[in-house]
């Protein structure tokens, strides 16, 4: 390739406390605009802000999940600009001495890399300006300061990443890791999750940047992939034309599938940083830190590869089942109660799963216990009931909370393991399907599985499958 795209990432994550970071005020979504705020949130004249511990206690396992180093000493700042979602004309963040420095994130898209991280700092959220919705939206924007003062960490990464896919994948890698620890909720729609995009291109072999654009506030994985390959395109042909790349901030429009330009890009002395006055030095000493790292899960890679290594699963069912701390602990409980974590996998990814998702359902609501599940799991494997049967008894399980070992007593599920009675509809099947046994002898072997079929029919589902193959084989060749 000619030239060679250069891209960093900003990626504002918002801290999953029921307070917001310096005040009393809930950050629950979704309320009437402007009631949940106070005179601090609201930057009213002699209201002072008091940190939030919680959110330092998550800053600092988000941190430490990525390989942070965290300072024991950081400080916080005023970042001033005006907009009119930023009530007190500055935001607390911070700059010169964030929470955390260093750490990185590794990646496979187009081979194994490390994208390597600049800090982890601290601040509080804006307001949000709403442009839409009201009689007057054209002529007037409204502002709802329910999200002002919302704790966030930002996580800066160096300038590592090379094509819009490397940049997708650190997001999506990024994200899971947060929701993971607990810390963020990956809501992208509701903007608890947002990444900007600092991206530039250079001729292939160059050393020095090119000129950088920075675009605002991309709430998908795919639209992160998008604006950049919208963006890098953009630029390359600006170059190729002989023009001038033009450091500036851009908006993805995703309806149009292309950027456009929002104002020029400030750099750091435009918001004229100095310390915030009412707030001392964040002192984290070594023992608040371990104390946060014991109250860590394992991290989803090292549980991933766990799974693997130590219950044999296929990478595949490893990912699935690592999509949350929550779903892993499940499969855990449900492959140790079963003695058999393949068929636990199998119904945590099929089965389990597949309820929740049709029923609009997490892991955390499922009303069914590990153990309960590795009880249907055990008739299945001692040859009680019949797959098929099974999932009967796990959707009745799943609404009545009954046991898999009641509902089959119960209502007389119990495989069919008795020879003669098999035997009897064997040889029922072959005297009434006269044209597919004739077929199956001339070599159709794919007959044999509607024999099968209607065997297991006639039995009512309940016939052991393995003995039906059995006893139909004989027969069909005895009778040959």
């Amino acid at each position: 390739m000619k030239y060679e795209p250069v891209i960093g990432l900003e990626i504002h994550a918002q801290l999953r406390t029921r307070t917001k970071i310096f005040c009393g005020c809930s950050t629950a979504f979704g309320a009437a605009p402007n009631t949940q705020v106070c005179p601090v949130c609201l930057g009213l004249p002699g209201a002072l802000p008091v940190l939030n511990r919680q959110a330092v206690d998550y800053a600092i396992k988000a941190a430490l999940a990525l390989g942070c180093q965290v300072q024991q000493e950081s400080v916080f700042a005023r970042k001033n600009y005006f907009y009119p979602d930023l009530p007190k004309g500055y935001q607390i963040s911070q700059y010169e001495r964030p929470l955390a420095l260093h750490g990185g994130l590794d990646i496979t898209a187009g081979g194994a890399k490390r994208i390597s991280l600049t800090r982890v700092h601290m601040e509080e959220d804006a307001g949000k300006s709403l442009h839409e919705g009201f009689p007057d939206s054209d002529r007037r924007t409204y502002v709802d300061f329910n999200r002002s003062g919302v704790p966030l960490i930002e996580i800066v990464t160096e300038p590592d990443m090379r094509s819009a896919a490397e940049a997708a994948e650190f997001f999506s890698c990024l994200r899971d890791i947060l929701v993971w620890l607990g810390v963020n909720d990956g809501n992208m729609e509701e903007g608890s999750l947002r990444c900007d995009a600092n991206v530039s291109v250079r001729p292939a072999g160059q050393r020095e940047f090119g000129t950088k654009a920075e675009v605002k506030n991309v709430n998908s994985f795919r639209y992160v992939q998008k604006a950049l390959e919208y963006e890098i395109d953009r630029q390359i042909d600006i170059l190729e034309g002989g023009g001038r790349v033009v450091q500036e901030t851009r908006l993805w429009d995703s309806a149009a599938g292309r950027t456009f330009s929002m104002r020029g890009k400030e750099e750091a002395h435009d918001y004229r940083y100095f310390p915030e006055p009412d707030l001392p030095p964040l002192i984290v000493d070594a023992a608040r830190v371990e104390t946060v790292r014991l109250t860590m899960t394992e991290l989803p890679e090292a549980r991933r590869r766990r799974f693997v290594a130590a219950y044999g699963l296929p990478e595949y069912d490893a990912g699935v089942l690592t999509q949350s701390s929550a779903l892993a602990d499940y499969f855990e409980q449900v492959a140790a109660a079963a003695g058999n974590s393949k068929a636990a996998s199998n119904w945590v990814m099929g089965e389990l799963l597949r309820t929740l998702n049709d029923r609009g359902k997490t892991i955390d609501d499922v009303p069914l216990t590990p153990r309960a599940l590795a009880g249907l799991i055990a008739l299945i494997d001692k040859g009680a009931i019949s797959s098929s049967i099974a999932k009967d008894v796990f959707a009745k399980m799943y609404d009545s909370g009954r046991t898999a070992e009641d509902i089959v007593a119960e209502e007389g599920l119990a495989q069919i393991g008795d020879e003669s009675a098999l035997l009897s509809i064997v040889r029922d099947v072959i005297g009434r399907h006269a044209d597919a046994v004739a077929q199956y002898r001339a070599g159709k072997a794919a007959t044999f599985g509607f024999l099968v079929g209607q065997v297991m029919k006639g039995s009512g589902g309940k016939g052991n499958p393995k003995l039906v193959n059995q006893l139909l084989t004989r027969e069909l060749d005895r009778s040959s």
